[in-house]
């Protein structure tokens, strides 16, 4: 473990393994999160789960006495859609996705299709109804005309659940398409994607170097931060645990390591 000896301008939080696991609250998460408040720093929550809308998240953090705005929550549905609006408006999209990543499509006016011949983006994301008939569209769109691209919500291998379960997550239906077209995925939105870091510092009111990213994964939430010379700490509430960092090489290790999110504080 390490000690936290400063204030940061600004904290981002992990959400799920590092404000919550599952459906409860994790230990010292509400005090934390009030003396930070206290001192008017500004806060980011951010997901790579694009299954919820910021909305539902909000909802979820009122639930455990999280004091939050819907503005300070970031996940792959926002930074997905936000860079499709801006880059990419006219493209016509295939998701490959749950109910939640169509919604949020539509409500930012982005046109989807399944048919290949008029597809651009074929965009990845978890999905529990993935099928053999979506990978031929996905095939079809890709390698027979040629004309779309692969992109993908997230790149995280699985979901972990409370208990010690987990699912395959986009990653792996990005692997099937990849393997099948020859086609590489182009672009992710998730943590720890360029396209996070930019809505996250966006409207932040302080740099990035300036803050620290807390988080229980050092694929997405450690290595997003060490990316842009941000502090980051590993939080031992979810994914990981202290014996883990064995072997890992410096550069991508945390610079603190923390027991509980009151650790964070000096």
């Amino acid at each position: 473990m390490t000690t936290v000896d400063r204030w940061y301008g600004a904290y981002l939080f992990d959400l799920d393994g590092t404000i919550y696991l599952g459906d409860e609250v994790l230990p010292t998460v509400v005090e934390t999160l009030a003396r930070i408040r206290e001192r008017k720093l500004p806060v980011r929550f951010l997901s790579n789960n694009p299954t919820k809308s910021p909305a539902e998240y909000l909802d979820k953090l009122a639930r455990f006495g999280v004091d939050a705005e819907q503005s300070e929550i970031i996940n792959t549905l926002v930074t997905t859609t936000g860079w499709l609006r801006t880059h990419r408006p006219d493209a016509v999209v295939f998701p490959i996705g749950e109910q939640p990543l169509i919604d949020a499509l539509a409500a930012a006016g982005i046109a989807m299709s399944d048919d290949p011949a008029l597809i651009d983006v074929v965009l990845a994301s978890y999905d529990r109804s993935f099928d053999y008939r979506k990978l031929q569209i996905a095939f079809d769109a890709l390698w027979f005309h040629k004309r779309a691209v692969l992109m993908s919500t997230n790149p995280d291998r699985y979901c972990p659940f409370p208990g010690g379960r987990a699912e395959p997550d986009a990653a792996a239906i990005v692997a099937a398409i990849e393997a099948s077209t020859g086609v590489v995925c182009e672009r992710t939105f998730g943590k720890p994607s360029a396209q996070m870091l930019e809505v996250i510092g966006a409207g932040l009111g302080v740099r990035l170097s300036e803050a620290v990213m807390v988080g229980d994964r050092l694929a997405t939430d450690i290595a997003m931060a060490r990316r842009v010379g941000m502090d980051a700490a590993l939080v031992l509430t979810g994914d990981f645990g202290v014996g883990d960092l064995d072997g890992v090489p410096d550069a991508e290790r945390p610079t603190w390591v923390v027991e509980t999110l009151a650790d964070l504080l000096p």
